[in-house]
């Protein structure tokens, strides 16, 4: 298979030449998705036909383990039997658009603050894959965010003085600054988890911030300046000229390095036009390829 891969962003992000997803199974193809994702960290692919299982099929060859410790899973069952298929959809069991008061729009509404899934898990996610299956006709976007480029444009002395410190991440805190309410029962499931606030790719040794609406605090620094600095990073992080508005088609399927970016949907009017959306996070655990060069 020859992947060609065109820019759509001058730091980050590529669209994928013509290819059915479903029909790849040679680990040489899988490895140059993984190296183009070394890249590029956002990868587009058109017209794609996935089914839920063969979605989970797709993420698990390329990437290994899925995430199924979700935070909406804490709230109710996945309507497709697993819940490493997660519903990014704004309807409801029934298929029915979610009314404006419902608990489970509630929820997703802080999909519209700059998160990377699964930072609140111990392991982290790596990849997550998003199918489009229903698009309305209005604007529904998605915007990334280049965490690589906002840790290299970063001048000397601060990255020198992020390397050490740890954030806690915790998806009920990001819930919560929105005003939703979690039981006691739910919350007990929602501890959190604490991540360098620096990563590094173990494939290409390139570093970026490692940040998200769910980053609480930073563990080293009293509450009120470690929650300053994340203020000021995030504004450093989606700063214009490092963010790419991808605009939804029917069939598209998105890759994203979550270790890489950040995202955040954009809002629309969602009690009135339907869009169904399914994704599929895997951990970051192991490397199922081999150890590519540095970049």
């Amino acid at each position: 298979m020859g992947l060609e891969f065109r820019k759509l962003h001058p730091t980050f992000v590529a669209e994928a030449s013509r290819i059915d997803l479903r029909k790849v199974v040679d680990e040489s193809a899988f490895e140059q998705i993984r190296e183009a994702m070394d890249r590029f960290a956002v990868l587009v692919f058109r017209d794609q036909g996935f089914s839920g299982e063969e979605q989970l099929a797709f993420a698990t060859r390329l990437d290994g383990e899925l995430h199924r410790k979700t935070g909406i899973s804490v709230l109710q069952k996945s309507r497709f039997g697993d819940e490493a298929l997660t519903d990014v959809s704004n309807v409801n069991a029934d298929g029915e658009i979610l009314e404006a008061g419902a608990r489970q729009r509630s929820y997703t509404l802080a999909n519209r603050l700059w998160h990377t899934d699964a930072s609140f898990q111990d392991p982290r996610g790596r990849y997550s894959m998003l199918a489009a299956l229903v698009v309305p006709a209005v604007s529904a976007d998605t915007e990334f965010a280049d965490m690589r480029s906002a840790h290299d444009t970063l001048p000397q002395t601060t990255k020198s003085g992020l390397e050490g410190l740890h954030a806690h991440h915790s998806i009920a805190y990001s819930r919560q600054t929105l005003g939703f309410e979690f039981s006691a029962a739910e919350s007990e499931r929602l501890k959190g988890a604490v991540h360098p606030l620096v990563l590094v790719n173990p494939r290409t040794g390139r570093r970026s911030l490692y940040l998200a609406s769910h980053a609480s605090r930073i563990v080293e620094q009293p509450i009120a300046e470690g929650r300053l600095l994340l203020r000021d990073l995030m504004e450093h992080a989606t700063r214009p000229e490092r963010v790419y508005r991808h605009a939804w088609r029917a069939g598209d399927f998105v890759i994203w390095d979550n270790r890489a970016t950040m995202h955040r949907a954009r809002p629309f009017e969602d009690t009135v036009h339907r869009r169904e959306m399914r994704r599929v996070t895997t951990l970051d655990v192991g490397d199922p390829s081999r150890v590519a060069q540095a970049a």
